[in-house]
């Protein structure tokens, strides 16, 4: 009978072309290793290789063994993972965001509903979002549209507001509202780690120069440092700026409505969690 473990060594002879290479990223000794494909022909009834003086090949057989063996092996990957994965989904549950801040209002319902479970979120753009909830990646979504379909739950979660946060000097700090349009060609503080606020700037703003930066404690010293416009949410309870000026911003697309998407099938595991949701909304000004 075939083994796994003879076909991991045929992969790695057609990778490493030699039995010597072979043997020594397998950690095996070489005559280990002949012993072994000399089994797997026998198994198989078949010669795979072409063996000359100090050399060895693979032969048409053993071509053919190859690609069966890679599709065997990504089967058997494939498995493990999805085994894995449904073992995980029994005691995780895996949120996906397309945006920060409805991660810090949710995250907390759920740890404290469902304190047995391990919390996992990922923040994402919309299509990877919905996506990963097809595939089962992600059992709650949060999005910034309605999801339909009868196999889905879906419910209006929270508001957000994005808001301009601004230096007391700087000109803009004198309005009681912008919009994207006049903030257009500004330079502007960045974090990038935003989900699908990034690629809304970037089609809002295409004028505007982002100086963008990858960690927040780095982002939240240069907002408190630099004579620089950012963005800001009222969603953020843990907001650390002074000396600035907040200034909402008026535009539709500045302003949505996220909706927290669960798949039928799990109605029962997240019954509470429905409950709450049906007299849940955060409404924001």
């Amino acid at each position: 009978m075939l083994e796994l473990n003879q076909l991991k060594q045929l992969l790695t002879f057609a990778k490493c072309e030699t039995l010597s290479k072979a043997a020594e990223e397998l950690l095996l000794s070489q005559p280990a290793l002949s012993r072994s494909m000399q089994k797997l022909e026998n198994d198989l009834n078949v010669i795979l290789f072409e063996r000359r003086k100090n050399k060895i090949t693979l032969n048409d057989n053993g071509k053919l063994a190859v690609e069966c063996a890679e599709k065997i092996m990504y089967d058997v990957q494939n498995m493990i993972d999805r085994i894995r994965a449904y073992d995980r989904s029994k005691h995780t549950i895996s949120i996906g965001s397309c945006a920060p801040a409805p991660l810090w209002k949710i995250t907390p319902l759920l740890s404290e509903l469902y304190p047995e479970f391990t919390l996992s979120a990922n923040l994402n753009d919309h299509e990877q979002i919905i996506n990963g909830f097809e595939n089962g990646t992600y059992s709650v979504i949060i999005t910034a549209k309605p999801i339909e379909g009868e196999n889905v739950i879906c419910h209006k979660f929270c508001e957000e507001h994005l808001m301009l946060s601004l230096p007391p000097a700087h000109p803009l700090a004198m309005y009681d509202k912008v919009d994207f349009k006049t903030l257009d060609g500004e330079t502007m503080l960045l974090f990038s780690e935003i989900g699908f606020w990034y690629n809304l700037c970037m089609e809002e703003l295409p004028n505007t120069r982002f100086i963008l930066q990858h960690t927040k404690n780095d982002f939240d010293t240069l907002v408190q440092s630099a004579a620089l416009p950012s963005f800001t949410s009222d969603l953020d309870d843990n907001n650390q700026q002074t000396n600035r000026v907040i200034v909402p911003i008026k535009d539709t697309k500045a302003n949505p409505t996220f909706y927290c998407v669960i798949n039928k099938c799990n109605r029962e595991k997240y019954k509470e969690f429905l409950d709450l949701l049906k007299n849940f909304y955060i409404y924001t000004i």
